[in-house]
Order: structure tokens, then sequence, then C-alpha cells
């Protein structure tokens, strides 16, 4: 078990290595293991934490520079496991100013893969589990982490904000969520803001689902807002799916404008409900 743990931990290390390399960025994190919650199974979670004053050097030995303490994002894979596309994912929300643990949900339970089979269901416990874990560190606020996953990970994101589960799993609450292409099903009442982008054609988890979970939302949950984007399929965030392939019977494929405009409304959204108001920051007038 030693030995397979550090295997990964050295092959994700050279994977930040390698895209830190190639882009130039000044933003890259590194592996960490974090204590499931209490009876949870693995006791040990682990995943990638990425923060907004540690670049690369610093995460080498060097300094760090900017003050915390900062609002965080969990970011939730899909069923195909944890991948580079997540360290990008939290490399570049680490760059707008936040501290980002990616959690691989699958490798420490010794799973490959949950793709062709049911979702699993302690991802939304693991995102639970991560956002303890933050709230516990000097350089994250507590009260302003969001959630945020794609496919399987975004239908976990809608069951860990459900206010349900919400008020059973954890001291703390996530304030906002987003979904890429979750697979949507009975409305439940919603604890926080949460954002759904996905695509037209999608043949993997159907847009119109989404629009029937919003049109019978019951009454005073907070908000979900949906964006479709037309001519756009499952997964069409995923720069390496260029072109698409079909497998399992469905297809995915990166649409480049549905990405780029899906960054561009993440981004703002994580602006609108993590950032304090100026009249409530300390020194304010």
């Amino acid at each position: 078990m030693y030995q397979m743990v550090a295997a990964y931990r050295l092959l994700l290390s050279l994977i930040v290595i390698t895209f830190w390399m190639a882009a130039h960025r000044a933003y890259a994190g590194g592996v960490i293991e974090f204590p499931n919650l209490e009876r949870g199974e693995p006791p040990q979670l682990s995943g990638y934490l990425a923060r907004p004053d540690l670049g690369l050097p610093a995460y080498l030995g060097g300094n760090t520079t900017g003050t915390g303490p900062y609002p965080a994002v969990v970011v939730l894979h899909g069923c195909s496991g944890f991948s580079s596309h997540d360290t990008v994912i939290a490399d570049q929300i680490a760059s707008w100013g936040y501290v980002v643990l990616a959690v691989d949900s699958l490798t420490p339970r010794g799973i490959d893969s949950r793709c062709g089979g049911p979702t699993l269901p302690g991802q939304a416990l693991d995102a639970s589990a991560a956002l303890s874990y933050l709230s516990r560190l000097a350089f994250v606020d507590p009260a302003r982490v969001a959630v945020l996953g794609g496919s399987m990970g975004g239908s976990s994101v809608l069951q860990v904000v459900d206010h349900d589960f919400a008020a059973q799993h954890s001291d703390h609450q996530f304030l906002a969520a987003i979904a890429f292409y979750p697979s949507c099903g009975v409305p439940s009442v919603m604890a926080a803001p949460t954002l759904i982008l996905i695509g037209e054609l999608d043949d993997t988890t159907p847009a119109q689902n989404c629009q029937a979970m919003i049109e019978n939302l019951p009454k005073g949950g907070a908000p979900i807002s949906l964006t479709v984007y037309p001519g756009a399929y499952h997964a069409f965030n995923v720069a390496r799916l260029d072109p698409g392939i079909r497998t399992r019977g469905h297809r995915y494929e990166y649409n480049a404008p549905a990405a780029k405009d899906a960054e561009a409304k993440v981004r703002a959204f994580l602006v609108e409900h993590l950032t304090i108001p100026k009249s409530e920051k300390p020194g304010a007038r």
C-alpha cells in the first residue's frame, strides 16, 4: 500500500511540474492526504491542493507571497477518476485567488473507474470531508467555500448541497455550487445557490432533465441557474476531447466557445458568491 501511495504521489507531482513548465504558469499545487469524516471509509482521502499564494517555486521550498484567509473551492472529478483535467481546473481557479482542493475519490478506494456503472455514493461525503479539512486551515476562510464538479462529480455537487444532506453531514456549509453536465433527478430544496452548465446535445446526462428539475423546484430553497449550450455534447470543457469520441453509445466532445463561456460564468459566479462586500471588510468605512 505504501509503495502504491508513494508512486501515486510521484506521478501527480510530475504532472504538476510538466503542466507548469508547458504553460509557464506561476500557479501549481501538490498532492495531500486529509482525514475523512468520522467513521468514513477510507479513513484517509487524497487530493491536489493549489493555493493562490504558492506557485511552483514556493511549493518546492521558495517564499510565499500574498495574505489570507482566502475563499476556497472543492473540485470533484467525473466517473473516469482523477486526472490532469482536474489539476488544470484547480490551478486555473487558484490563479483567480482561491485555495482549491481537487479530491480523488477513486484511488484511495482502489477503484479504477466508475463509468458504465452506478455513481459513487461516497463522493458527496468526500466533498463534506474536504470542506471540513479546508475549514481548519488558517489560510482558508471557512465561511466562503464553494464546490464544483463535472459529470459524476456534478451529480455529487447537487447531492452535497441538498438541504437535508448538507445539514446532516457537515458542521460547515458550502456557500455556492457549480455543476457541469450533472445527472439531474428529483428536485430538492437547495442549501446554496447553484449554477448548472450543460450541452444541448448531451446524450449522457440530458439537459431536459435539468430543465424539468428546475421547473419543479420546491419553494424555500436557494436558486439554480441553468445554462444550456447549443450544439455542445457531454464533457464540452475537456480540451483533450478534441476531436470528440463516441464510447458506450454516447458522444463526448470539446466545444471551445461553450468552454470559454462556461469559464467566464464560473469565475463570475464565484466572485458573486464568495467575495466579501467592501462594507463588511475590516476597516471599511
